[in-house]
């Protein structure tokens, strides 16, 4: 019989959170060089050349400029804001940034940087990462007040520091928070996180699915049983009993519960109807396709997951990225023994 992730309850101590923040495995090499510009998206090639712009001057911040007697200047961090739509090649070069820059480093979602601080307590998050030369975020997003509080002044508190931040996102600086809370009620701390960013627009299709079918249809629940019975380091779970088995668990550890894994069979995929449970599927395929971990289901299509009330209400970026890598792993090729 495979295993279960509902059997798994992976428990991530504190001190190793900050550790385990680098880029997925699928971002380990790539480079700016790596990164092939569309012909016909300029900005494309525009944000290689800014991106590899801002490396530079990461770099020659880490360095410091000294007064007499060897002390060193005081001197804030820069900042870059990657905006685009799905699929454009972003985190490739937000991983580059990463690459190429001085240790001590750290790179993650956005949703992990708020896990983080949660985890060891603002002030020690502080700490921890002020020594950093940068701070690499990926999908940006701010879903509450509370969000919109804690990153505006972390980043404040850390670019005075002399960290420099990159991001990622869907969402340009001023529109972050729109649909979702009173965005006006906080637009003072949104409008003092847009100013830590210079911003850069990247534009394209989305490369996971040029060119390619549409979601592929559900496999026969029996078939689906059998295939996970002879993949290697595969599991095999109803999605009623995983979306209760992840109310369980803090979005932190959904890294670790799918550590290790070659493949992911879910039977009797359905909408759902509750967008708590929403957002925790978009958090779990993040993590799935971090990991690169092909997915294969029975019941509804993988593009059916999210309702169309969903997707088009204050989180319909979060659904259409979740659903555009759900896609890229159905396509994944499943190991065999």
């Amino acid at each position: 019989m495979p295993e279960r992730l509902v059997d798994r309850s992976p428990v991530v101590p504190a001190d190793q959170l900050v550790t385990q923040m680098v880029p997925p495995p699928m971002f380990d090499h790539v480079s700016f060089a790596s990164y092939i510009p569309d012909p016909n998206e300029p900005s494309q090639a525009a944000a290689v050349a800014k991106a590899e712009q801002f490396a530079d001057k990461v770099r020659g911040l880490r360095g410091g400029k000294r007064k007499l007697f060897g002390k060193k200047t005081p001197v804030s961090g820069v900042g870059l804001y990657l905006d685009g739509g799905f699929g454009v090649g972003k985190t490739h070069l937000l991983a580059s940034i990463y690459h190429s820059s001085p240790e001590p480093k750290t790179f993650g979602t956005f949703v992990e940087l708020t896990h983080l601080v949660g985890a060891l307590g603002f002030n020690n998050a502080v700490e921890q990462l002020s020594s950093n030369s940068v701070l690499c975020i990926d999908e940006f997003e701010l879903d509450d007040p509370g969000d919109t509080m804690l990153v505006s002044r972390l980043l404040t508190e850390l670019s005075a520091r002399g960290v420099s931040i990159v991001a990622t996102s869907n969402t340009l600086p001023g529109q972050l928070g729109e649909g979702r809370f009173a965005a006006q009620d906080f637009l003072r701390e949104i409008k003092k996180l847009g100013s830590i960013f210079e911003t850069l627009r990247v534009d394209g299709p989305d490369y996971r699915h040029r060119d390619l079918p549409p979601a592929p249809e559900p496999t026969d629940s029996a078939v689906l049983a059998e295939r996970a019975a002879v993949t290697p380091g595969a599991t095999l779970d109803d999605f009623d009993a995983l979306l209760a088995h992840l109310s369980t668990l803090h979005p932190s550890r959904y890294k670790k519960l799918v550590e290790g894994l070659s493949a992911i069979f879910i039977s009797g995929v359905h909408p759902v109807q509750d967008q708590a449970v929403a957002l925790r599927v978009v958090v779990l395929a993040d993590r799935l396709y971090d990991a690169s971990i092909p997915v294969t289901v029975s019941g509804a299509k993988l593009d059916e997951i999210f309702t169309e009330e969903m997707l088009h209400g204050g989180y319909r970026k979060k659904y259409l990225r979740a659903t555009s890598r759900l896609l890229a792993l159905s396509r994944f090729e499943v190991p065999t023994a």
